[in-house]
């Protein structure tokens, strides 16, 4: 969906870990900006895209070796406000006509310290009392400044750390305003979409009348099913598109056997009494779990899944005369990291938790009206929708469901166990008033039995892991500092309450190195 009504700011990307977090940032100050790698930027996507300002990221590659990634030339001809962080500083500077080096003693990684050499309108507001505690992570350096350009913040490794050419309205640093351990970096954004003349007209009232449209111009009067699991992304993009096009809208939730304890009825009802729009409740239970049976690679059970949940699509579109379009929830977290930054193929880590593409007998096309929002953004899109706070908060849950909570081979019995574990769990999280401040819990149990002592007789039942995670957009997480007065009380009530288990671990992964599920 194109937001040409929107200022738009571009991000272009070389590579860093933390790109994503600039978008973040700028989104928060309520401007629309997108990410896109230096390589899919030329001279035609710029008089496509129109941005109203430019920011060049950081990243691993060095300008002083050859072929290194640079943007295209033209975007310094723009007449447009440019902020260069970290290599995105060093490659203007060098394309500018000022000089970058290696190494020389002025490498610089981890906490520093800003110090201002003179007045810029991007700092005015940002220093505090003193110079300001930044992040650094560079091993080249600017020797040399372009013409031009002026000095206007240094730290003790980097004598150019803030450097503006003020006519032009081309700003450089050298650290990284983006990342919390610079506490101010917000500050410093806002600075920068000031200067640039930003309105900051991204709401989510603007947001959802405009996509409304783009929905209505996209399907027409065609039908379209939605991949519903009760989730806060489909849940929001089929209440969002049933507002654009109405009873064209069918949704269909699938009931594959992997919900988690009464999930399939709770969502069910949950739409029914919120919302008077067709729903097709799907019990698919026998056709996932026998597939399954025995099957314990996980990406064979994502795939098995994946390719199940087509085939059930495809036959509820062929039931209500055809549907040429489905309607998923995916966001803009999983555009970003399907986008390989060199350009060739990326590590595959895990399938998408989507439907992901579509098979070519379906004939098909994906309607994706969240693709541009995180998901912070698309929970306050269902505020503006008026979404109950219990569509809003509920924690996510993945489309393989409890497969992927479940390492190993899946069987009947451990998915009931599994079910009747995670519900103590959340019903723990729920009553020590705790649930609003996870985002995602949940247990997993794991492909070991265990010895245990019950009642002077001897056990030997299954080990499960409690796993909580503290995040905003998923991308990184860290587990929640539970008590260990409230594990002990959960694991005795567990292990009390359902037989099959004897023995609770608790999960403190973050991710990364770690994911947030087990599979």
């Amino acid at each position: 969906m194109k937001t040409a009504s929107h200022e738009r700011l571009l991000i272009i990307d070389f590579g860093s870990q933390v790109t994503q977090l600039i978008a973040r940032r700028l989104r928060e100050l309520n401007v629309y900006c997108e990410i896109h790698p230096f390589n899919a930027v030329d001279a035609a996507f710029l008089n496509e895209f129109d941005p109203k300002a430019i920011i060049l990221s950081g990243g691993p590659a060095s300008v002083t070796q050859e072929n290194a990634p640079r943007p295209p030339a033209e975007i310094f001809q723009m007449g447009l406000p440019i902020l260069g962080v970290c290599y995105g500083q060093q490659v203007m500077m060098d394309m500018l006509g000022g000089k970058v080096e290696r190494g020389h003693g002025t490498a610089e990684f981890g906490r520093a310290y800003v110090t201002k050499s003179d007045d810029l309108d991007l700092t005015t507001a940002w220093y505090s009392d003193g110079p300001e505690q930044v992040w650094m992570s560079h091993g080249d350096h600017v020797s040399e400044i372009a013409p031009g350009f002026k000095v206007y913040g240094t730290s003790p490794n980097a004598p150019f750390a803030i450097t503006a050419d003020i006519d032009r309205k081309f700003y450089a640093v050298q650290f990284h305003p983006e990342v919390h351990h610079t506490p101010r970096g917000k500050e410093f954004y806002a600075a920068f979409v000031e200067a640039a003349g930003f309105s900051g007209d991204w709401t989510m009232g603007a947001y959802r009348e405009q996509a409304i449209a783009a929905i209505r111009k996209q399907v027409g009067d065609k039908r379209v099913i939605c991949a519903l699991s009760g989730g806060v992304d489909s849940s929001v993009a089929a209440v969002l598109i049933h507002e654009a096009i109405g009873d064209q809208l069918t949704c269909v939730f699938v009931d594959h056997g992997l919900m988690r304890l009464n999930e399939a009825e709770e969502v069910v009802s949950m739409f029914k009494d919120n919302y008077n729009l067709p729903l097709i409740h799907a019990q698919e239970q026998e056709r996932f779990l026998s597939a399954l049976d025995g099957v314990s690679d996980p990406e064979t059970k994502r795939k098995i899944i994946g390719g199940l949940f087509i085939e059930v699509f495809e036959h509820y579109a062929n039931q209500i005369g055809g549907a040429d379009f489905l309607a998923q929830g995916t966001l803009y977290p999983d555009v970003i990291e399907s986008v390989s930054f060199s350009g060739g193929p990326s590590v595959t880590i895990k399938s998408h938790h989507n439907v992901g593409g579509l098979p070519e007998r379906m004939n098909m096309q994906l309607v994706e009206p969240l693709r541009e929002l995180f998901k912070d953004e698309v929970r306050a899109l269902g505020v503006e929708l008026g979404l109950p706070a219990s569509f809003i908060g509920r924690h996510p849950f993945p489309g393989p469901g409890l497969a992927i909570r479940c390492p190993g081979e899946i069987t009947r019995e451990k998915l009931e166990i599994l079910r009747k574990a995670d519900a103590v769990y959340i019903d723990q999280i729920r009553k020590h008033g705790l649930y609003d401040e996870i985002w995602q819990a949940f247990v997993a149990i794991l492909p070991v039995r265990t010895v245990g002592v019950m009642g002077d007789g001897r056990t030997y039942d299954f080990a499960c892991a409690l796993r909580a995670v503290t995040s905003v957009d998923g991308m990184t997480a860290d587990y929640y500092p539970f008590t260990h007065e409230f594990l002990g009380e959960t694991a005795t009530r567990i292990i009390n309450e359902i037989q099959g288990i004897n023995r609770v671990t608790y999960d403190i992964t973050s991710k990364p190195p770690g994911t947030i599920e087990w599979e």
